[in-house]
């Protein structure tokens, strides 16, 4: 575990969301890379005094849009940017992904298919499970080759690198030669830890604290950026 030093200003890290969903580790993961981290609902007024917020299982702000997205531009900084955020709140994003070349289905099948989301940190492809068995899967190449090309897709309209990106997820539906993009999430998708195993689960979390780690430093907010006095 890195501890934290008491001559640098560590910056003050808000996951937004329940510290008892899917992604319960994160604050453990992140304290052991010696980051400051906690959990917080994202209309807490304390996420305004946080030097960077992670968007996590937050479920509620469909139904208060328009102050979630004035929120998403009050906190000093945001993972994922609110630019992002905003482009993808809406189905409009579909088009974008479709006009870039990317197969996507914009309408829901008539019965129930089973979906298989694709996680992405950082840019780099971590995991992959069946959102109807929710349980790990093996996805081909065909399938990650998919994904890659929707996250580069959506990069393209942000006007970003996909490693800006902390975290996505990208749902496909459709086997080889016929695979489409469902659904692309880079607001606060559930990244389907609970389905891994527990290694499988600490290697995951592991690598999404050295992703904030990179997103700190991209933003100037990394330990060695502010020493204290």
């Amino acid at each position: 575990m890195k501890l934290a030093r008491p001559d640098i200003r560590h910056p003050r890290i808000v996951l937004a969301g329940s510290q008892s969903g899917d992604d319960a580790g994160l604050v453990a993961a992140l304290r052991t890379r010696g980051h400051h981290a906690r959990w917080l609902a994202w209309d807490d007024p304390a996420t305004l005094d946080a030097d960077v917020v992670i968007l996590r299982t937050v479920t509620d702000y469909v139904g208060r849009l328009d102050e979630f997205l004035a929120w998403t531009r009050r906190v000093p900084k945001l993972l994922n940017a609110p630019d992002a955020v905003a482009w993808n709140a809406g189905r409009h994003y579909l088009r974008d992904l479709r006009d870039a070349g990317v197969p996507t289905r914009d309408r829901r099948p008539a019965a129930s298919v089973a979906r298989t989301a694709l996680v992405f940190l950082g840019g780099i492809e971590s995991h992959a499970f069946s959102t109807d068995a929710e349980s790990p899967v093996e996805a081909d190449f065909e399938l990650w080759d998919l994904g890659q090309a929707g996250l580069q897709a959506a990069a393209g309209q942000l006007g970003i690198g996909v490693e800006e990106l902390l975290y996505a997820r990208v749902d496909a539906i459709g086997g080889p030669g016929d695979a489409e993009v469902m659904e692309l999430n880079v607001v606060a998708p559930s990244l389907g830890w609970r389905q891994l195993d527990d290694t499988a689960r600490d290697d995951g979390q592991r690598q999404f604290a050295l992703c904030v780690e990179s997103a700190l430093n991209r933003l100037g907010l990394g330990p060695l950026s502010h020493r204290g006095p």
